[in-house]
């Protein structure tokens, strides 16, 4: 009786270490082809000044930019200073913010924000890292979109929740602790690529690299991606 050959495990040949993860060459193909594809990312918040921002920010905990920017559009025509948070009737701006989620917790914040800007900065949004993590309801990412959309200042990288997700699938970092992603990130990055980076991987991650079904036949990254959520 003839002998069954055995099965032979096929193996995908390594990929050059300038290829990988988080090697200087791969990253700077990273940003150029980041570069290409969204050369003017930026927050879709709308705001006009950075105590716009820092509400709109706190707003869009759990939420779309996109129902932040419906509701906001008559929140700040209603209340127009930080004054006017501090001391407005909490239920009532638990009504004007209710679209949004979570309103309850997203307006104890927003008045005591407003509350220490007026009350310890003379009404004006604090432009430091410790000085915003001060405020009730503010958080590093928070403080980091603000810091660099308001002012340009590059203290840290945004990591929301697609950015948690892209850094994952272009293995930039291992971690799930926010806080941990951004130090892995801010290590690869440039410092001067930190702000606009952040957005750029926002816009990649509504547009193409979504969660559930990432369409990676549109991706421009999908060379050097070897994600194993790929779809193509």
């Amino acid at each position: 009786m003839a002998k069954k050959k055995a099965k032979t495990k096929t193996t995908r040949p390594a990929r050059p270490a300038e290829q990988t993860g988080t090697h200087p060459h791969r990253v700077r193909a990273l940003l150029e082809k980041l570069d290409a594809s969204y050369p003017a990312a930026e927050c879709e918040l709308l705001h006009k000044n950075p105590f716009q921002l820092l509400v709109s920010t706190i707003l869009s905990a759990q939420c779309t930019d996109e129902r932040v920017n419906q509701v906001t559009r008559t929140l700040f025509q209603k209340y127009t200073s930080p004054a006017a948070f501090a001391y407005a009737n909490p239920r009532e701006l638990e009504q004007d913010i209710r679209p949004t989620g979570f309103f309850r917790n997203k307006t104890k914040s927003i008045m005591g924000a407003s509350k220490k800007i007026v009350e310890e900065f003379g009404g004006k949004v604090p432009r430091t890292m410790d000085e915003l993590l001060m405020l009730p309801g503010v958080a590093r990412k928070t403080a980091n979109v603000v810091l660099g959309t308001a002012f340009g200042i590059a203290s840290g990288v945004v990591v929301d929740t697609h950015v948690m997700r892209l850094s994952e699938r272009l293995d930039l970092s291992k971690q799930r602790d926010p806080k941990k992603i951004e130090q892995d990130l801010m290590q690869v990055l440039p410092e001067d690529r930190w702000i606009l980076f952040s957005h750029q991987l926002i816009w990649h991650g509504r547009r193409v690299c979504a969660a559930r079904k990432p369409r990676c036949v549109e991706c421009s990254l999908k060379e050097i991606c070897y994600s194993k959520d790929k779809t193509a």
